[in-house]
């Protein structure tokens, strides 16, 4: 998630904190208004001996912002595997600490990170969360949809089948689904999750968190589908998706669903299988697909109704 226009620099109160050496320190940083830069986060990156960022020129920026002179290094999705336990190794030899951001937003959230807060866990490391923001848990606060239990997917796969597949497991989930999608692959998205779903299944579309441009759409999937076909503002910067988990009763027909599946596939090939239970239930032919090979087995063709 991209921040605003930086402008002057800024100095923020001070806090006093204490750093442990060696240590990591994962930072969220601002989604967009730079007012939401927690003090002690601030404090923290100026104490620290090295930052570890996706881009060091996008977070040098940052940093000038709020007078944080504190060098940087690059760790990013394509170097982070090889380079975690060697960074970790050297910054315990010299007895520094470290901290980790993302470009914006909470680090390891559908950002890189992970290898190297697992690589310092295994190494005994400390390792200390300063919370911050995350747009997930901003969207999904103001979403009005079920916040008592939901699931994060993060990105959607970029291909139509592997999208296609990874809905269909999710089709009987009861609790609120929350995802991140770019603006060129929105549209996709949604007419996949209606074709997943129903185009009547509850949504809500948040884009651009805490900048000028906030926009929350709710509705149904058929009706955000058709507004962001008809308004290019609606699929414009970085997009959180939620929808409302299935019913009750479309759990109960998942759990027939592969009931009749398993029998079935006890006695005949999938494709067999999937042409009965299709018929027997009334549900699509892909869609029965689709759950027959999450109970297991290699895939065959099978043609769509």
């Amino acid at each position: 998630m991209g921040a605003e226009r930086i402008t002057e620099a800024v100095s923020l109160p001070p806090v006093e904190v204490s750093i442990e050496r060696p240590a990591l320190y994962v930072v969220a940083t601002p989604i967009g208004n730079l007012g939401d830069f927690a003090p002690r986060a601030a404090a923290v990156l100026a104490a620290v001996d090295v930052i570890y960022c996706e881009d060091t020129r996008h977070s040098r920026r940052l940093l000038d912002h709020f007078n944080i002179r504190t060098p940087v290094a690059a760790l990013h999705a394509h170097n982070e595997g090889d380079v975690s336990e060697r960074l970790l190794t050297r910054l315990a030899a010299a007895g520094q600490a470290c901290a980790l951001i993302s470009d914006a937003g909470t680090p390891l959230i559908s950002d890189p990170g992970f290898p190297l807060v697992r690589a310092a866990r295994t190494a005994g490391m400390p390792v200390y969360g300063l919370p911050g923001p995350c747009a997930l848990v901003a969207a999904l606060s103001v979403s009005g949809l079920p916040t008592a239990r939901f699931v994060f997917e993060g990105f959607l796969p970029a291909q139509a089948g592997a999208r296609a597949s990874r809905l269909a497991a999710l089709a009987g989930d009861s609790r609120t689904l929350v995802f991140y999608e770019a603006p060129h692959r929105l549209a996709a998205s949604l007419e996949a999750m209606g074709e997943a779903f129903g185009g009547d299944r509850p949504a809500v579309l948040a884009r651009e968190l805490t900048k000028r441009f906030e926009t929350v759409y709710a509705g149904t999937l058929a009706e955000l589908a058709a507004r962001v076909a008809s308004d290019p503002n609606a699929a414009r910067g970085e997009c959180v998706l939620m929808l409302a988990g299935a019913p009750e009763t479309a759990q109960a027909d998942d759990t027939e669903l592969a009931r009749l599946l398993t029998l079935t596939l006890a006695e005949t090939d999938r494709r067999t299988a999937v042409r009965i239970v299709a018929a027997l239930s009334g549900r699509p032919r892909n869609q029965v697909y689709q759950a027959s090979l999450r109970l297991g087995g290699q895939d065959v063709e099978v043609d769509a109704d």
